[in-house]
């Protein structure tokens, strides 16, 4: 089976149906999507990377890359169990409820954990820093297993957990998309891709529709939205707004983000500004540390997420490389810093963005939650 799987990951580039596409026969899909015959369009109204749009019989799903609007869609329709609606040529039919999947991110895994639907996980790639109990013990009963690591996966393993569907990343490197025709559904889960907190949260309502936890799913959402936007309100006027830094040096180079990125608009409606705020990009960039420090030296506080071995603090990040110390986040102790070893980050951050939001309201105006205990981010003390 390995070496028939192996052969199979040159197809990888036909992996999905594409309703836009170069390809007549498959432009020829689109045109069987007529507007008429849609009844009504879910109200998605942060993410950009997916459309749910409700037609005769079948939810007709757009998955698209929320930084590339001009990119391939993957399209899926998606139908009761018991039910033949026609549907358009070419598109892959997925029978709700789904029961069994597979999941590839932490990120996937916050939308199940936060529905309590983590008994619908049977496999995941890495359990590396896996925090969750609930899946922890699910791997201790064999009911969850471990697929594989990134770009490694074992396709033995994946056939034996007979799962629906596989959530991928196909636009991250490990392979994901290299799992075509083992006939399992493969649906794209982007919400790593999407440049605003509440667009991230938003897709639980995808794995609500697929797992038939719609009502739940909308509810959750609803309540973080509310929260999110009260916190928002109160930074809305603020006259000072400090500067913050983020980023580390890995392999000779700075790594951030732009700054129309997520977490530029983390910062943005905490109340400061991102250092790259002017910015047009929207994914991870590499800068050299001569551009850092000559636009971010007087920085009024540095944003730091890795997973440190041990007790992290000033000494232990000066020794990483003696010119961090030249910063004046560094000098000032305005270093605020989540430890992925002792957090769940990546398991519940992506649900709970108005919990990240107070984080960073508490450490850049600590006068407007007085009251609040910090839960991913705090400012190190030493």
């Amino acid at each position: 089976m390995k070496c028939i799987f192996i052969s199979l990951l040159l197809l990888c580039s036909s992996l999905f149906v594409c309703c836009h596409s170069q390809s007549p026969k498959q432009s020829a899909a689109t045109e069987t999507f007529p507007p008429e015959i849609s009844v009504r369009q879910a109200d998605i109204r942060y993410a950009e990377g997916f459309k749910l749009d409700y037609r005769q019989g079948y939810i007709l799903l757009r998955i698209q890359d929320p930084q590339s609007p001009n990119g391939s869609e993957y399209c899926f329709a998606l139908r009761q169990k018991g039910t033949t609606p026609p549907i358009p040529t070419g598109v892959t039919p997925l029978d709700l409820p789904i029961n069994r999947f597979i999941c590839m991110t932490s990120l996937q895994l916050s939308n199940f954990i936060r529905l309590k639907a983590t008994e619908k996980v049977v496999g995941i790639s890495s359990t590396r820093f896996l925090k969750n109990k609930k899946i922890r013990q699910q791997m201790a009963e064999g009911k969850t297993q471990k697929i594989g690591i990134e770009g490694n996966f074992d396709p033995e393993i994946i056939m034996s957990l007979a799962p629906d569907v596989i959530l991928i990343s196909p636009f991250k490197q490990g392979g994901y998309d290299a799992m075509k025709e083992v006939d399992i559904p493969l649906i794209p889960h982007l919400g790593y891709k999407e440049t605003t907190p509440l667009g991230q949260a938003e897709w639980i309502k995808l794995i609500g529709l697929l797992t038939g936890k719609e009502k739940e799913a909308s509810e959750i959402f609803n309540g973080i939205e509310n929260r999110y936007n009260t916190l928002k309100k109160r930074t809305a006027n603020l006259q000072s707004r400090p500067v913050v830094l983020s980023g580390e040096i890995h392999g000779g180079t700075w790594y951030a983000v732009g700054g129309r990125s997520f977490l530029a608009q983390v910062f943005q409606d905490a109340g400061a500004d991102y250092f790259l705020k002017d910015d047009l990009r929207s994914g991870g960039i590499h800068l050299d540390f001569e551009t850092v420090y000559n636009q971010a030296d007087r920085a009024d506080y540095w944003r730091i997420l890795n997973s440190f071995p041990g007790n992290y603090s000033y000494e232990a990040l000066k020794a990483q490389d003696a010119r961090y110390a030249d910063f004046r986040a560094f000098r000032q102790k305005g270093v605020i810093y989540c430890n992925m070893r002792e957090k769940a980050y990546y398991e519940e951050m992506p649900m709970e963005p108005d919990v990240l939001l107070s984080d960073f309201i508490k450490v850049f105006h600590p006068e407007l939650l007085p009251d609040y205990t910090p839960v991913y981010y705090n400012l190190l003390k030493e």
